[in-house]
């Protein structure tokens, strides 16, 4: 038996705890030829946006310097948040370097060749059922509609 839809407000704010205590999400990035790459990375929610590392060397790494657009999925099958985004590559306060770190138990920051890249959301979409798709968008041009 499918359980009722949750009100906006809690799949928000369902949405929001996951973000800040899941650890990894599935990234979706493209090559400039199109090629699709999935892959899994660590990641830390922070002031409303998604810290990300990875080896600027390995598919995603160079999909994320030469295509600015990117996807993100977290949750199971039945229990989703997807996230499209636009990514810029960044300089993390030390604060906030040392947050991605302990959350997921690698830092990037001795490497040279690992680049810290922040997702700024333009749309969020969460839903467990099917009677929860209709209204699965809770962040729209990057505004949240809840």
């Amino acid at each position: 038996m499918t359980a009722a839809p949750r009100p906006l407000d809690v799949r928000k704010q369902d949405t929001l705890a996951r973000l800040e205590q899941d650890v990894d999400a599935w990234v979706s990035t493209a090559s400039p030829d199109g090629t699709p790459y999935l892959m899994p990375l660590s990641f830390l929610w922070s002031d409303g946006t998604l810290l990300l590392s990875t080896a600027r060397t390995n598919p995603t790494g160079r999909n994320l310097l030469a295509n600015p657009v990117v996807q993100l999925a977290l949750g199971e099958v039945r229990d989703v948040i997807h996230v499209t985004g636009t990514v810029e590559v960044v300089e993390p306060s030390d604060a906030e370097g040392q947050a991605f770190a302990e959350k997921a138990g690698f830092d990037p920051r001795p490497l040279g060749n690992y680049p810290f890249f922040r997702v700024t959301p333009t749309r969020i979409q969460a839903w467990r059922e099917v009677n929860e798709l209709k209204d699965r968008a809770l962040m729209d041009d990057g505004a949240w509609v809840v």
